[in-house]
């Protein structure tokens, strides 16, 4: 099983286009930074300007971990994307290149097989989120500084500057969770088709369709939201506020595991009653 692991590491991480996604974490990142920085305080002065005139705010308010803050916002939808990228591609680029029944000869069991390749799957992802998550403390801290984290919200929370660092690293943490489970969605959408775009879309349509059930206030979607995934993926901003939802957080991890399982069981029972013809 190691051995069938490591194959699956390297030929992933092996061709080009997995690094598609650190590549574009690579630009992006840095030029939201710069951009924020050339633009001044002009983000925490929209933040707070309902309260200008009830608090004084003394300090670095624009420092790297509130930049972090805000570039975590990307984990709704442009994180999901790109690792779709790489999970769309583990199950389906091996038929697009018709390599299936030259994989299959080995005496290797089906089982072991998609087992091997959503663990590269995780690590994929798990490396994705992390690379995010370190580069955008480290230029954060290196252009804007330290300082307190003000959470803008339906009431402002003020986080000192003592426990920012590791409530950012839990939080990153959460997310690497949360982001397995959208890896295990296009890792099954990947065991359905032939071709490496149809996981890319079809599990990034369920996860919009999903994110405006989870998020539009009406009664009849009320009943709804329990079951879906989405509606678990805000579990890293749970800590952010205070007094930390501990409770919650740990419901939401529950939850996402049970998906990211049934997402999994699916693929392998797919895969091992799938007849491969090329």
């Amino acid at each position: 099983m190691v051995a069938i692991i490591r194959y699956e590491i390297l030929k992933t991480f092996l061709k080009w286009r997995t690094y598609i996604g650190f590549l574009a974490v690579l630009v992006v990142i840095p030029l939201v930074q710069i951009a924020l920085k050339l633009s001044g305080n002009a983000l925490t002065r929209s933040v707070t300007q309902g309260l200008g005139q009830e608090f004084i705010f003394i300090g670095n308010l624009l420092n790297g971990y509130f930049v972090t803050m805000f570039i975590m916002n990307f984990l709704w939808v442009h994180v999901p994307f790109l690792i779709t990228l790489g999970a769309g591609d583990q199950l389906a680029g091996e038929a697009t290149g018709g390599t299936f029944r030259l994989l299959l000869i080995r005496p290797v069991s089906r089982t072991r097989i998609v087992f091997a390749k959503y663990f590269t799957t995780l690590l994929y992802t798990f490396a994705l989120v992390a690379f995010l998550g370190v580069l955008s403390v480290a230029l954060g801290l290196i252009l804007f500084g330290t300082g307190d984290l003000i959470v803008p919200g339906q009431t402002f929370t003020l986080i000192p500057k003592d426990e920012v660092l590791w409530r950012l690293a839990v939080a990153y943490a959460l997310s690497i969770w949360g982001m397995f489970c959208v890896a295990s969605l296009a890792f099954l959408f990947s065991s359905l088709v032939e071709n490496a775009i149809g996981p890319i879309i079809g599990a990034m349509a369920v996860i919009i369709v999903f994110y405006v059930v989870s998020t539009v206030p009406v009664d009849l979607f009320e009943s709804i939201k329990p079951y879906l995934f989405t509606t678990y993926l805000n579990l890293w901003q749970k800590m952010l506020v205070e007094p930390i939802p501990w409770s919650d957080i740990a419901t939401s991890v529950a939850a996402l595991a049970g998906f990211s399982a049934c997402f999994y069981l699916a693929t392998w029972y797919i895969f091992v009653k799938k007849d491969i013809l090329s």
